[in-house]
């Protein structure tokens, strides 16, 4: 709610200034579509309002020149109508257009379609209006009134990271317990927290618009860059882990000796994806990260060596896989990850 609460502050003032500009700067007799077209930018999907813009200018200007031209040759009526949209949004469709840039064409092919008898010199203040509401709301979002980055990453990382966490240490307890119960209420867990890894992604795509564009926000530009680094391989990571859990479910209830040392690599891989966490938001480098990756990796490995049944052994090969994704979430290689982790998985 507190991001939406700044999407409508923003998409307020970006309304008004659109209007401000469009009637008392520049004269134009009706500045509706340019408050309009800066709302359309302050509401596109976060870290995509540089690309929105670019969709809407080019989606207006295309179907202007489309419906221009089809009434000169067709006229106008309801079937020319038709046509005229039609071209319009299949002229934004062979360009490769999005929804957004289909939406606009066809819109203004309409508008041009119907209104051009009544106002004949529509094309240039539509256009205008179009730029003007462009402008206006990228330089609201990225200048006037810019998201805090690292606020937008941290109000969504905070509670997805501290969830993967915590369910990493229920799962520990609940091999521990020898609880295969509350396995099955870790994974059933885990499955409703994906949605928070999808919007970490999402917060750290705006965020890096942020950053990339607005001055005042330049000095962030490091710590946004190992979130967007790591993004991904903490989402392969969660999903992967999900999987250990379900594997751990079957250890128990197969009723599989479980070696001291596997509940502790678990628990110490919910330690790590904290570090990691708490490293991103110093900017620091994860080192302490790492050390407790490649250490629940050992711990893993010695209850491996131990007696262990079939299910056992393939949480301790997914707790592996795990860890290679948590190692590339801190920057390191991906050949470099796996060597890490083979070493590791052998007690160096």
């Amino acid at each position: 709610m507190r991001t939406y609460l700044i999407l409508a502050v923003q998409a307020g003032l970006a309304a008004a200034l659109a209007w401000l500009v469009a009637q008392e700067v520049l004269h134009n007799p009706d500045p509706t579509f340019a408050p309009a077209a800066a709302v359309g930018v302050i509401v596109a999907a976060l870290g995509n309002r540089a690309r929105r813009t670019v969709e809407l200018i080019v989606g207006v200007v295309l179907g202007i020149a489309v419906g221009d031209g089809l009434i000169r040759l067709l006229g106008t009526g309801p079937w020319q109508t038709g046509v005229i949209v039609f071209l319009a949004i299949t002229a934004a469709a062979v360009v490769r257009g999005t929804g957004a840039l289909m939406t606009q064409a066809g819109g203004t092919a309409v508008l041009v379609a119907t209104l051009t008898p009544m106002s004949p010199d529509l094309e240039l203040p539509r256009t205008v209006n179009a730029l003007v509401g462009g402008a206006v709301g990228l330089l609201v979002v990225l200048v006037l009134a810019p998201l805090n980055p690292l606020r937008t990453v941290r109000r969504v990382a905070d509670p997805a990271l501290d969830t993967f966490a915590r369910q990493m240490t229920a799962s520990a307890e609940a091999l521990a317990r020898a609880d295969p119960r509350a396995a099955e209420s870790v994974l059933d867990r885990m499955r409703a927290t994906e949605p928070q890894l999808q919007q970490l992604s999402e917060a750290v795509t705006a965020a890096e618009e942020v950053v990339r564009f607005s001055p005042v926000r330049w000095r962030r530009r490091r710590t946004l860059a190992a979130y967007r680094r790591g993004v991904g391989h903490m989402d392969r990571a969660f999903r992967n882990s999900r999987g250990m859990v379900r594997r751990i479910g079957t250890t128990l209830r197969d009723d599989e000796p479980v070696p001291a040392g596997l509940p502790a690599a678990v628990e110490r891989f919910g330690e790590a994806v904290r570090m990691l966490h708490r490293a991103f938001l110093a900017a620091e480098e994860p080192v302490r990260a790492r050390e407790r990756v490649l250490q629940a990796v050992r711990e893993a490995g010695a209850a491996c060596r131990q007696d262990m049944g079939f299910s056992g052994t393939i949480v301790v090969s997914q707790l592996r896989t795990v860890a290679n994704d948590l190692l590339r979430a801190t920057g390191v290689p991906s050949d470099e990850a796996r060597r890490m982790v083979r070493r590791a998985a052998a007690g160096y």
